[in-house]
């Protein structure tokens, strides 16, 4: 009896043993999951914060056929094509208030733009007329598509909005296309050495010839891209792309293609065949047949700075009816992949180089010593070509800004139709305009910082 009492008490010890055990497993695995998961989440907000645009981008986008573009607004009432008949003739251009009235089926209906009225009214100061044609200045954030200013004037009054006319000759800005396209299909990178006979600019038969002398410039492809050496991009063209790739890569980029805005964009057009000579010309931009928009070298840039994902512009934030209710919301809309994350890497570093070394040096010289300038990531492309009778010069700017923080990015593209003497140069009006917009930007930023720190 005594025995079996000494087992009982052993085998009831036994259990009160194995049930503190538990409790304690439970306490440790409690306290594990809540280190745990304070340091997940911090990561997972970084992780989410990097990828969330690009997932968002990726999770919609359509194939280069451009199908499923037209999305509705949450009410269904209105997409961007009826936006468009809403409109009517308003061409949006040089709105110095971001809303506006219209009327439409016996609707009172309130108009909210995405303009940034203190940038859009600096601009407008700002453009001088005396020496030019006209001129076309797109401001976008990159990461929506929004447009945040949109500027222009044409004093022969061909276009109601030069901003979305599609009649201003590429020249160098095409330079992009062909770089991604190279980099994409041909295993090329900025520090790929390439050649090159004769001048950087000119573009002669000769030039083309796949052959080395003692007279042959060897030369990076970032070099290249920033100082727009004809004969490089030409031999490109011919032997590295051809027809087909060339093609492909252009309408991947936008390139005869309708894309979606609340006012009608026109196409931006682009003609090929298989003369070696005319692909040449075609891949260098040293032509007058590649047609152009400002928008559409707005979204260009912004595809690459979407780790290639091209989206749709959008101008109208959101429209509200009588009584009170949004009819039509504007959201990220994306249209196809025109080249992976990694092409798009490499592209961003030639787009630096042309500030740093290329055609944009002079123009952002001492940029590294601004107080503004030099807290900002800075790149673009240049092209310049005259028209038939040398009577005109079209002069361009496309390229990007963004805050070395981590903070905002802006997408600027501008056209500038000089007469007979030579104005203020696209570049130079990027110049400025980029330093406007992030000094508000920087000083809203201290303000806000300010009031925490009281706080």
């Amino acid at each position: 009896m005594q025995y079996n009492n000494l087992l009982a008490w052993r085998e009831y010890q036994k259990k009160l043993k194995a049930a503190d055990n538990t409790k304690k497993r439970t306490k440790k695995i409690l306290k594990y999951s809540v280190i745990l998961f304070f340091l997940f989440v911090p990561f997972y907000c970084l992780f989410t914060n990097m990828s969330c645009h690009h997932g968002m981008l990726q999770k919609n986008s359509t194939s280069v056929n451009n199908k499923g573009n037209e999305h509705s607004d949450v009410k269904g009432y209105l997409n961007k094509k009826k936006i468009q008949t809403v409109l009517g003739n308003k061409s949006l251009l040089n709105l110095t208030d971001n809303s506006f009235s219209c009327y439409w089926k016996r609707q009172h209906l309130r108009v909210n733009t995405s303009i940034n009225v203190s940038l859009q009214q600096y601009i407008l100061k700002k453009i001088k007329l005396d020496t030019t044609k006209s001129i076309g200045i797109v401001v976008m954030n990159p990461s929506t598509g929004e447009i945040i200013s949109m500027v222009g004037y044409d004093k022969t009054g061909m276009s109601k909005n030069p901003c979305i006319d599609s009649r201003f000759p590429a020249a160098s800005v095409f330079k992009i296309v062909t770089a991604a396209a190279a980099i994409e299909t041909c295993g090329l990178n900025s520090k790929s050495l390439l050649k090159y006979n004769g001048g950087k600019y000119t573009l002669y038969k000769s030039q083309l010839k796949n052959k080395t002398n003692k007279y042959t410039h060897s030369i990076s492809l970032r070099e290249s891209f920033a100082k727009s050496i004809n004969p490089v991009f030409g031999k490109i063209g011919i032997y590295y792309l051809g027809k087909n790739t060339l093609s492909r890569y252009a309408s991947a980029f936008g390139f005869n293609r309708n894309i979606n805005f609340e006012i009608q964009l026109s196409p931006s057009s682009i003609s090929l065949s298989d003369k070696p000579f005319h692909l040449a010309e075609i891949a260098s931009g040293y032509n007058r047949k590649t047609m152009i928009s400002p928008m559409h070298g707005a979204l260009m840039i912004a595809a690459i700075f979407n780790h290639g994902m091209l989206i749709e512009p959008s101008i109208v934030k959101n429209i509200i009816d009588d009584n009170g209710d949004i009819i039509y919301s504007s959201h990220l809309t994306p249209i196809n992949h025109a080249i992976t994350d990694k092409s798009s890497q490499e592209m961003i570093r030639l787009l630096r180089a042309t500030i740093t070394s290329g055609t944009c040096r002079k123009t952002f010289r001492g940029y590294k010593k601004d107080r503004v300038l030099s807290k900002l990531d800075i790149g673009g492309k240049t092209g310049t070509i005259n028209n038939n009778i040398k009577a005109i010069q079209y002069d361009w700017f496309v390229g990007f800004a963004e805050d070395k923080g981590g903070g905002k990015q802006l997408v600027i593209s501008i056209v500038v139709e000089h007469e007979k003497y030579i104005g203020i140069k696209a570049s130079q009006y990027a110049r400025f305009t980029i330093k406007k917009y992030f000094d508000n930007y920087f000083v809203q930023m201290k303000k806000k910082y300010d009031n925490n720190k009281k706080i």
